[in-house]
């Protein structure tokens, strides 16, 4: 083959390639979803809790820029589990300017997966509006998922057939107070952290606490090159990405990729529901 008809040719090949990956990251992936399952160890779980699931959903960001119909398919996907416990770890909508889309959102929450042991949610950056600043909007969606049976923890706890779930209000929201609960942490009684935000681990707010915290907020950087991690994340400390993450003191901290997205582009970072099976440990 000639230099030149080899060059155009391969010039050609590249273009190709991009564009079946962008069509890739915009139309598929996003679409992708995967059900990721962890084995949870707990210390002090009931005899009674062993073997039961938890799922955790998070980030669903409805709002304009995708179709949030994506959402209730993939609630009624995630029903069929039948999970004992569901927590929701937060950013419920996304802002367009000053428009919060409660109509989609209602939608969406009238097919929500609720447990039939407990259903417990706490709240983002994003359910505070634009700037994280209108305690209006956080109000709102927070009674909004109350009304279909979510147990919304800001800086609360509840105890749900033995086990306690504890839930931070999001650190760059307004109502962020972690030691109104963790004041009242008791170490001898099982329990799971939710934190939108996986930077607070890194503060000084634990209180001894040990076990899992239940995260979101990175998306996993919705888009990752092979074999590197992703080069944009909205946390100061770059290892928290997504996953399994063994912390000091005893914590683990698992941070769920996303089931929605900010925009329509995800690359080596599919969606997820995790399902979490509860053992003794």
């Amino acid at each position: 083959m000639k230099r030149r008809a080899f060059i155009r040719k391969s010039v050609a090949g590249l273009a190709g390639a991009g564009l079946l990956g962008g069509l890739y990251a915009w139309q598929l992936e996003p679409f992708w979803l995967e059900f990721v399952k962890v084995k949870m160890p707990i210390r002090n779980l009931p005899p009674a809790l062993v073997g039961k699931t938890l799922l955790q959903i998070s980030d669903i960001h409805i709002g304009t820029r995708f179709d949030h119909r994506f959402i209730i398919d993939s609630f009624q996907k995630a029903q069929e589990f039948n999970p004992d416990f569901v927590v929701y770890t937060g950013d419920y909508v996304s802002t367009d300017k000053d428009e919060v889309q409660y109509g989609f959102l209602q939608e969406v929450l009238g097919s929500c997966v609720r447990g039939k042991l407990g259903t417990v949610g706490i709240l983002g950056n994003h359910d505070y509006g634009r700037n994280w600043a209108r305690p209006e909007v956080a109000n709102t969606v927070a009674a909004m998922l109350a009304a279909q049976g979510v147990t919304m923890l800001r800086n609360e706890q509840v105890e749900l057939h033995g086990l306690r779930f504890i839930g931070f209000d999001d650190y760059w929201g307004l109502n962020f107070a972690p030691g109104r609960v963790m004041s009242e942490y008791d170490a001898t009684k099982p329990a799971i952290v939710l934190c939108h935000n996986p930077d607070v681990c890194d503060l000084d707010v634990w209180n001894g606490y040990q076990g899992w915290i239940l995260a979101g907020h990175t998306h996993g950087g919705q888009c990752k090159p092979p074999f590197l991690p992703p080069p944009l994340l909205p946390v100061k400390n770059r290892r928290y990405s997504a996953g399994q993450i063994e912390l000091a003191d005893n914590r683990t901290l698992y941070i769920n990729r996303a089931l929605g997205h900010l925009w329509q582009v995800r690359f080596n970072v599919r969606p997820e529901i995790t399902i979490f099976e509860l053992a003794a440990g």
